[in-house]
């Protein structure tokens, strides 16, 4: 169990399930870098978070919602958690009558990735709110702005146990203090830190290696 001040950045989870030098450039180096893609993702979340909370029905919707977990040992925010009224198994609300089931909805401006990284993010916002509220939750959705589509996760017992191993390797990385060196895939090209990671210069040759190649062809 960690304490407060063992608290990371929630949404670490998702840079280091994406990247693993990134999430160190971001959370140890203190670097960052915006191109379109981050401006347009910042944007909906500033709109999102923005909005008040509202009730539609027999859904309750909170924008914004701090989130801790002393298990995982992380914080953050959600950008909406939905409440749905529900005749039994649901948790109690101040202010409200009867109970309510726990949704996270966590919002992002492309389209599904190749890879779990933001299922693995959601997830850890679900278990924060599993703490927080003594609840279960058994899934929750991502929205997708390229599409204006949700899709729906589930939190089985595989993605818990990801998202858990993913948070034990952020708390081991950040007390190493250590960047991992670049490794060059195809995804680098849409990161935000591309000039400031630079992954292809492991690529290049060196003037050595090249001189040698050349000696040997002739």
């Amino acid at each position: 169990m960690h304490t407060e001040s063992d608290l990371l950045m929630l949404s670490a989870l998702q840079h280091l399930a994406f990247c693993e030098r990134q999430c160190c450039l971001i959370h140890i180096e203190q670097a960052w870098a915006e191109n379109r893609l981050t401006a347009e993702g910042r944007i909906l979340h500033e709109r999102v978070h923005g909005q008040e909370s509202e009730s539609r029905g027999d859904v309750y919707i909170v924008r914004g919602l701090k989130l801790r977990s002393l298990a995982l040992g992380l914080s953050g925010v959600a950008d909406v958690v939905e409440f749905h009224r529900v005749e039994a198994g649901g948790v109690t609300l101040e202010g409200k009558k009867g109970l309510w089931r726990v949704f996270p909805v966590e919002y992002k401006r492309g389209k599904p990735k190749s890879d779990r990284c933001d299922e693995v993010q959601l997830c850890g916002q679900a278990m924060c709110l599993e703490e927080m509220l003594n609840t279960k939750i058994e899934n929750g959705a991502l929205y997708y702005g390229a599409q204006h589509k949700r899709h729906e996760v589930v939190f089985d017992q595989t993605l818990r146990n990801e998202t858990e191993r993913v948070a034990q390797k952020l708390h081991e990385l950040i007390a190493s203090g250590k960047t991992p060196p670049a490794i060059y895939e195809k995804k680098c090209d849409n990161c935000s830190l591309s000039d400031v990671c630079m992954p292809e210069a492991g690529h290049r040759k060196s003037v050595e290696k090249y001189l040698e190649e050349v000696l040997k062809a002739t």
